[in-house]
């Protein structure tokens, strides 16, 4: 990239080694703050290249000002790799610039600024006990920024951690690794993790053709930061990929969320989840998912609670997870039922257990015009046994007999370790890994030949559709719900205290509840 009349500055001309042995933060810092300041007297934006090398960045991060850019040669060329060495449990990012530490607000943002073309590893920053600033990027209130072309990994915390992003394009960010330090319990620890809410009513936010691999929490998610803000809206998620997080893609707390074309595949808890399970205990309304794979996660395909509603999922594949296909559940308690939720032309098959699974009170609801087939395969009694053989992510008991992935979806217990049951053959149990990112089913190393293990029993009622909740003016038409593997016990279960109303129209094939 040639220089422009001064306002694309070569970092190797100004300071930094780039030999990945000396510590390039006190330049880079200094660099920032040069360009910054001329930036404010002239209005012109600068840019820092930092051409291909190994960029340690150790001890500090740097606080970022605006109209600056930081562009490199590639994610793998140009690599910045953090390391708090000599300085102990202190958190580094590459760059941030937070309300908290530096007074970010809407009159006191970054602006103009664009992070393209290069690798963050986190990997050497360790820490005596988490800290969620231990990410790979850490801005708040950014106005008109980019993030693209990048690779942050194995990050602490989250990878790429930024809040209130107005106008702003999030695209081709890989995050991988991400939250190593988070039990899933702490603020924080996704790959890509975005705070809303700090721009009022609308925050204007694309993010796309990312993907999230084997991160801490979230494969890529939205919080609204404090409870008594507005839910904004403006915010799309299209063409990403969130596999072995532990959940895929969560919307806790945006208004009109609209989600499309994403993959959402083996994650640890669910693919897609709405909820107030995250800070501010508020979960989004009002959002689309259509047009998504949401397949083969290790508990719940899709999981909708704690809203007010509407929320509509429609057109999606929602298959071969081990849990239910779509759950509607409070996690937080609500006074209130939840309106106009919409599960809309979905094909809802292989599921370990529901389909569809209605389990929090709803008003207006509409199910209409599904395929939903072949699910409730969970169907194996309880079980115990002496282990065979154990590997990193499987347990072999040769006497058995089992339905193939009738325990799909159960916790198996071997002494004072419990794993869970992605797969099964005849007489082998295959296990999901006890993290994200883990290369083994058990936390405390694999258990010998000849410990007991116990399963537990199946579920009495796995269908098609169930109905556990009171509902109001539900409409459930147009599904069609049938049964080829012998799983489901019902096409359609409904139970007493359930006034569904508009039953009309399905093809059944089945026994029904009701």
């Amino acid at each position: 990239m040639p220089d422009v009349g001064g306002l694309v500055v070569d970092a190797r001309e100004r300071g930094l080694a780039g030999d990945g042995v000396t510590n390039d933060q006190p330049a880079l810092a200094a660099l920032v703050n040069e360009l910054g300041r001329a930036c404010a007297r002239d209005g012109l934006r600068r840019a820092i290249r930092c051409p291909a090398g190994v960029y340690l960045i150790r001890g500090a991060g740097t606080v970022w000002r605006s109209g600056v850019s930081l562009l490199g040669d590639g994610p793998g060329l140009t690599r910045f790799v953090l390391s708090n060495e000599g300085s102990p449990g202190v958190p580094v990012p590459l760059a941030y610039f937070t309300a908290l530490q530096h007074g970010a607000s809407r009159e006191h943002h970054v602006a103009d600024c664009t992070f393209a073309g290069f690798e963050i590893d986190g990997s050497r920053v360790e820490l005596d006990r988490y800290d969620p600033l231990a990410k790979g990027l850490g801005l708040q209130y950014v106005l008109r920024g980019r993030f693209r072309d990048l690779y942050v990994h194995h990050t602490a915390a989250t990878g790429l951690g930024c809040d209130f992003l107005q106008d702003t394009i999030v695209s081709g960010v890989l995050a991988e690794g991400c939250g190593r330090l988070d039990t899933g319990q702490q603020m924080g620890g996704a790959g890509i993790g975005i705070g809303i809410g700090g721009w009022g009513a609308s925050e204007r936010l694309v993010i796309s053709a990312c993907a999230a691999v084997g991160n801490g929490t979230n494969g890529i998610f939205l919080e609204l930061q404090q409870a008594d803000w507005v839910r904004p809206r403006g915010i799309t998620i299209t063409g990403c990929h969130a596999s072995d997080n532990r959940l895929g893609i969560s919307d806790w707390g945006a208004e009109g969320l609209v989600v499309t074309g994403c993959t959402m595949t083996g994650n640890h808890i669910a693919g897609f989840d709405v909820s107030g399970h995250g800070t501010s205990q508020v979960a989004g309304r009002g959002g689309l998912v259509t047009g998504c794979l949401i397949d083969g996660n290790v508990r719940e395909g899709v999981v909708i609670g704690d809203t007010p509603g509407p929320y509509a999922i429609r057109g999606n594949r929602i298959s071969d997870n081990g849990g239910h296909g779509y759950r509607h559940y409070d996690f937080v308690h609500r006074g209130s039922p939840a309106e106009a939720i919409v599960v809309e032309d979905n094909d809802v098959f292989g599921n370990a257990l529901d389909g569809i699974h209605v389990a929090a009170r709803m008003n207006d609801g509409f199910i209409t015009g599904n395929r939903v087939r072949d699910n409730g395969g969970r169907g194996e009694p309880a079980a115990s046994g002496t282990v065979g053989r154990c590997t990193e992510t499987s347990l072999r008991d040769p006497a058995a007999n089992w339905r193939t992935d009738g325990h799909r979806g159960k916790t198996v217990t071997v002494g004072a370790q419990d794993a869970i049951v992605t797969g099964n053959s005849a007489d082998e149990l295959a296990l999901a890994p006890y993290r994200p990112g883990a290369t083994t089913a058990w936390r405390h190393g694999t258990p010998p030949a000849g410990e007991q293990y116990t399963l537990s029993a199946a579920p009495p009622v796995r269908g098609g559709v169930v109905l556990k909740s009171t509902l109001a003016d539900l409409t459930l038409r147009g599904n069609r719900v049938w049964d080829a593997k012998g799983g489901q016990t019902h096409a359609l279960y409904v139970i007493d205290e359930c006034d569904p109303g508009d039953l009309s129209g399905n093809d059944l094939r089945g026994p029904v509840r009701a």
